[in-house]
């Protein structure tokens, strides 16, 4: 087992609960755009056209 050493400074009790606040994108990037197009066209055409065995 590792020994740590104990800090000097206590840790900030504020700094763990805001990295948990920080906010992401709020829209979808264009590529994420654009990947959901081609799924949902894809996902039509075999809807319209079933795979022939």
């Amino acid at each position: 087992m590792t020994h740590r050493p104990m800090s000097l400074k206590p840790r900030n009790p504020l700094v763990a609960a805001a990295l948990h606040r920080q906010a992401g994108a709020h829209r979808k990037s264009p590529g994420a755009l654009r990947q959901q197009a081609h799924r949902t066209l894809r996902r039509e055409l075999r809807h319209e056209h079933p795979p022939s065995p």
